[in-house]
């Protein structure tokens, strides 16, 4: 059952979210997160297909990134409206949607106070992307609010037991998340999705999936998201030399773990739950 908005922890516990969300915002919005995005364009592809979604739906995607489930819902014939609260991002989609000719609506919303009306589409979906916003019952709510009585919501979020999840616990040891902060990583834990949205639905079924994040080599991937990929990027401006050489090796330690790959190359699957909501 989702947490009443009266319930709430003594504000000494509480960790600054305004603070939080404008250090992330800083984060996404450096590098170039499409360079990564574009890569997991198939959970996109299959998150539509769990939904069943049909032509003519309106469809919201939130904080979308350069746009993968946007295109496949789009490609699907949907009327779509794309989200995030970075602006590149969103015209890194637009570039997408035009080469393909697919129409789409492009607007900056913030996850946690999107700024449409009630029971506005019949469809709201996020792949990797609402799962970092820092007030987790807020963003949750907010997904509930503007998905109509019957409308389908869909999730793609990163376990906290797969290989993003657990890049995400080598980063917090050279840069620890602030005191009371949620990780991300919750959001692809089943009784954290039952806790949140379960008194808002029907039904929620949620099935594990996995993603093969596949570069030319370990150094490769993490050359990427040294460069690109917003948190990586941020955690290695922050560090000193030492610690830089610290973390890129942890990660490619872990890399090399879950490396299936034996010809010099990566194939790492990252665990990551499919989560579909049929509100109440």
């Amino acid at each position: 059952m989702s947490p009443s908005p009266a319930i709430q922890k003594t504000p000494a516990s509480q960790p600054d979210l305004t603070a939080l969300k404008l250090r992330q915002h800083a984060a996404w919005s450096s590098g170039d997160y499409a360079v990564v995005g574009t890569t997991l364009q198939i959970v996109g592809e299959e998150l539509c297909e769990a939904l069943d979604l049909r032509s003519g739906q309106r469809v919201l995607d939130v904080a979308a990134g350069n746009g993968n489930v946007t295109m496949a819902a789009a490609r699907r014939w949907c009327d779509v409206v794309s989200t995030d609260y970075v602006p590149s991002l969103l015209e890194r989609g637009r570039l997408r949607a035009a080469a393909e000719g697919l129409s789409v609506e492009f607007k900056v919303a913030d996850a946690e106070a999107l700024g449409f009306a009630d029971a506005s589409f019949d469809v709201v979906v996020s792949t990797f992307g609402v799962m970092f916003a820092p007030d987790h019952d807020k963003a949750a709510a907010e997904l509930v609010r503007v998905c109509r009585s019957g409308g389908k919501i869909g999730l793609a979020n990163w376990t906290p037991e797969g290989f993003i999840g657990q890049l995400f616990k080598v980063l917090g040891k050279y840069l620890p998340p602030p005191a009371g902060s949620k990780s991300p990583a919750l959001w692809g834990s089943r009784a954290h999705i039952s806790e949140m949205f379960g008194a808002a639905a029907l039904s929620i079924k949620m099935e594990s999936r996995t993603f093969a994040f596949r570069y030319r080599s370990p150094e490769h991937f993490v050359e990427i998201f040294k460069n690109y990929y917003g948190p990586t990027l941020k955690a290695f401006a922050a560090l000193d030399e030492v610690n830089q050489q610290g973390l890129r090796d942890d990660l490619l330690a872990l890399i090399r773990w879950m490396n299936h790959a034996e010809d010099g190359t990566m194939v790492v699957p990252s665990e990551y739950l499919e989560i579909a909501i049929i509100k109440r």
